[in-house]
């Protein structure tokens, strides 16, 4: 069953019930107002004819034995008029004594016959008057009058059911025309989905679809980006080691053997770091889960980085105030370390070897800056901007080309920043603003 069918019928049979139940009580509420104005009249002719006979003159009513009046019968209706010595004075019908005998004043039912009649009994100190009507005349009245109110509810329930079809029609219209969007699109489509024209109630989902197909196309290119960089960071170290061990296989002298075999494996271990590098690269744009409950201070983020660069003695010279050094890293700490190592290992390549780099924290508003100084050549001011690029390299100089793209990509992802500047006295510096937790919070 459609989304519209079942909005119709539910709908539908709720006003079907809310009129049924107007119906029901508007018909109890009109045959109560019926009676009640046909009692009205039986009194008001009652009183009417008491008024008519105490205009008559004195003894008029005394028929001295001459019998009863007769007055002309309306179907329907009955009366009779008795005076005070209860001598029947006049009457309607002289079949229907048993009917207007009274029996006290107000309103009665008797039955004659099979006939049930409303009765009115007026007492007066002359006379009772009583007056009758037939239950089933009032009944047929109640009917009629019922029966003509039906007809233009009918039409109302009818007319209200065709404005519903009409009014869910207009209604569900945005939401068909999505769906027929949706349905004329390519499987492989990954173009947003127009946000124009859609009412409130649909945009959160419209725009929730297109953040979905944002994502899922980033996925992609981010497959894509990885499958490129993997062919052609990798094929160059295969070619270099199928080159030595094809070699190696045709050397006789053990010495030269061995060399090849030396030379095969150094490409094998550049072969692991970049793959390491580009599977780190992939997880950190592609929003891999990195657990944030490690968060470690800067002192012990800072000396496990060095740890992972291999700095030797005398290679880095640290200065980081003891306070800043207890301040926890807001962010997982295997990232954090990832950041500082790649920092650290690129100045540690670039710079100067008998010259140690400079590693300095210092606080920056609500965040610390880590900058990591060498004493190398620099690099002209234009090239700064493409050291962020993926295997972009300075040179011949060894290395995968990622590590400050991997930087950046952490960064970006944990709200931190990252600038290079050319000292004055030579070299690169290399600043990286990380977020902090509060002072006191572990």
């Amino acid at each position: 069953m459609t989304l519209r069918s079942r909005l119709i019928l539910t709908l539908g049979l709720a006003l079907i019930l809310l009129w049924a139940v107007a119906a029901v009580w508007m018909q109890q509420n009109l045959h109560r107002q019926m009676e009640a104005t046909l009692d009205d009249r039986l009194a008001q002719s009652a009183r009417m004819v008491a008024g008519l006979v105490s205009q008559l003159p004195q003894g008029a009513l005394d028929r001295g034995g001459t019998g009863e009046l007769f007055i002309p019968a309306i179907d329907g209706l009955a009366c009779q008029v008795k005076s005070a010595r209860g001598e029947v004075v006049a009457r309607t019908h002289g079949d229907l004594s048993g009917v207007l005998e009274p029996d006290g004043a107000g309103y009665h039912y008797r039955e004659q016959e099979g006939i049930t009649w409303r009765v009115f009994a007026y007492e007066t100190q002359n006379m009772t008057i009583v007056t009758a009507d037939r239950a089933a005349d009032r009944n047929d009245l109640v009917a009629g009058v019922i029966r003509v109110a039906a007809v233009p509810m009918m039409a109302a329930i009818v007319g209200s059911l065709l404005f519903l079809w009409l009014a869910a029609t207009s209604v569900l219209h945005p939401l068909n025309r999505l769906r027929d969007m949706l349905a004329a699109r390519d499987p492989d489509a990954l173009a947003p989905v127009p946000e124009s024209g859609m009412p409130p109630e649909l945009l959160p989902m419209v725009q929730t679809l297109n953040r979905l197909l944002e994502r899922v196309n980033d996925a992609f290119t981010r497959e894509k980006q990885l499958t490129d960089d993997a062919a052609h960071e990798l094929r160059t170290p295969l070619t270099v080691i199928k080159t030595h061990l094809q070699l190696a296989a045709k050397l006789d002298d053990p010495h030269s053997k061995q060399q090849s075999i030396a030379k095969a494996q150094l490409g094998v271990d550049r072969l692991h770091r970049t793959l390491e590098q580009i599977l780190t690269l992939a997880r950190v744009e592609g929003g891999a889960h990195f657990t944030q409950g490690n968060q470690e201070p800067v002192a012990a983020i800072l000396q496990r980085a060095c740890e992972a660069a291999g700095v030797s003695e005398g290679q880095v010279s640290l200065s980081v105030a003891d306070a800043l050094g207890r301040r926890r890293v807001a962010m997982p700490a295997e990232l954090a370390v990832t950041v500082v190592r790649n920092l650290v290992a690129n100045a540690l390549t670039h710079g100067e070897s008998l010259q140690p780099i400079r590693l300095e924290v210092h606080p920056q508003g609500d965040a610390i800056a880590i900058t990591v100084t060498d004493q190398g050549p620099g690099m002209a001011p234009d090239k700064l901007l493409s050291l962020t690029d993926r295997f972009w390299r300075k040179g011949q100089q060894e290395g995968s080309g990622l590590g400050l793209a991997i930087v950046s990509a952490i960064l970006a992802r944990f709200n931190g920043r990252l600038t290079f500047s050319l000292p004055e006295q030579g070299g690169l510096a290399a600043t990286v603003v990380l977020p902090v937790t509060a002072p006191g919070i572990p």
